[in-house]
């Protein structure tokens, strides 16, 4: 096929994980063991599989992510690395991310994933402190935490790190201090989450039972108006709900999505956005792993469901996707329809209520849309 864009980031699915982490709702499974060279091997039939798909392109960015990517053999990274520039012409300032966790076992393969091409990482610390990292089921220690993010510093010239607040027990004040305890080590980037209780989690049962309490509505909200007043204070304000960087500093990968740009999704359970011949279709993959691999070896690819989006369904993603960004929704760039894809009355009272704006082309959430962001979402639509 013809592709109708010219640009393409993808994302690297690796589902393994040493262990289930009890908050988390990602497609990830515990393995005892894995033969990676046939994994190595499924994942860069798929590569091809796609470049046959879209033809030439500009390769954006490569983003590994999971389960736990960093449990890969570096040399595997670099082979699906390879196979990727190989196959698309990579911009000159490639952006090629992979998840890693601060086990001490793991921290010690940074150094060989740089040589092999990975050039930003993004390590889950969720936690600085060992009793909540007990509580959320981490395998590390604050002190490999602390260890593994200032190796990383030392290893990469672009280091994320992740943690998660609105933790049980967790006061105001016990969170500012380990916001200021993050910020301290410099890096660029943070990913910043409010914890959420998702079905089908080992939470969500505690939760429903009461054994599990989070903090009331309003200590999180203060929470969330805490985190962008200090994260914007330190040159660091949110580009995303979730995500805050100095400038230039953004994942570049990431808002290829909220951009809503073309992505393949490659790996168990991995989503794709792919414009094709003037249409745009949304790929899902096999999620188990084990189907994924069969499906790969007996009908030639792993995919679930591909399905062309109509107009509509383009315009209500692009929104979805869009206003989770603090720059919103260019309406004349992503040639979207407002008045034929939400309730101009219900965008009219959202702009008087403060939730959004309207600045020349672009719609945008303010801060007390994206911190409502769904309950927004859901009066917009017709």
């Amino acid at each position: 096929m013809d592709s109708s864009a010219s640009t393409l980031s993808i994302y690297i699915h690796w589902p393994f994980c040493l262990s289930k982490c009890p908050y988390c709702d990602f497609n990830s499974h515990v393995r005892q063991s894995i033969d990676e060279i046939a994994w190595q091997n499924a994942l860069i039939h798929e590569l091809k599989r796609t470049f046959n798909l879209t033809g030439p392109r500009q390769l954006q960015s490569i983003f590994f992510g999971g389960g736990t990517p960093s449990l890969m053999h570096p040399k595997t990274v670099g082979v699906i690395i390879e196979a990727a520039t190989t196959l698309w012409t990579p911009s000159k300032d490639l952006e090629i991310t992979l998840e890693a966790n601060p086990n001490s076992v793991e921290v010690t393969r940074f150094k060989e994933l740089r040589q092999n091409g990975v050039n930003r990482i993004s390590v889950g610390i969720q936690a600085l402190n060992d009793p909540d990292l007990k509580l959320l089921g981490r395998q590390h220690s604050a002190e490999e935490a602390m260890k593994a993010i200032e190796t990383a510093i030392s290893t990469f010239d672009r280091v994320s790190f992740d943690l998660i607040y609105a933790r049980p027990g967790q006061t105001l004040e016990a969170w500012e201090h380990e916001l200021s305890n993050a910020l301290a080590f410099g890096t660029t980037h943070l990913s910043l989450y409010q914890l959420t209780i998702e079905p089908g989690t080992a939470f969500a049962p505690l939760f429903a039972r009461g054994d599990l309490v989070l903090p009331e509505e309003n200590l999180s909200a203060d929470m969330f108006e805490l985190t962008q007043s200090i994260m914007g204070k330190n040159g660091m304000p949110a580009y995303e709900i979730s995500n805050h960087a100095k400038a230039g500093a953004e994942c570049r990968h990431n808002l290829v999505y909220w951009r809503y740009q073309d992505y393949a999704g490659v790996g168990p359970g991995a989503h794709g956005r792919l414009s094709l011949n003037e249409k745009k279709y949304a790929t899902r993959q096999k999620k188990s792993p084990e189907a994924w691999l069969k499906a790969i070896a007996e009908q030639g690819h792993g995919d679930e469901e591909v399905q062309e989006l109509s107009a509509f369904e383009q315009d209500h993603e692009r929104l979805m996707m869009g206003l989770r960004l603090t720059e919103g929704v260019n309406c004349r760039l992503t040639n979207l329809s407002i008045d034929q894809t939400i309730s101009m009355k219900a965008l009219d009272a959202l702009i008087e209520e403060g939730y959004l704006k309207k600045e020349d082309l672009y719609l945008i959430a303010t801060a007390a849309g994206r911190q409502r962001l769904n309950a927004v979402l859901e009066h917009l639509w017709k």
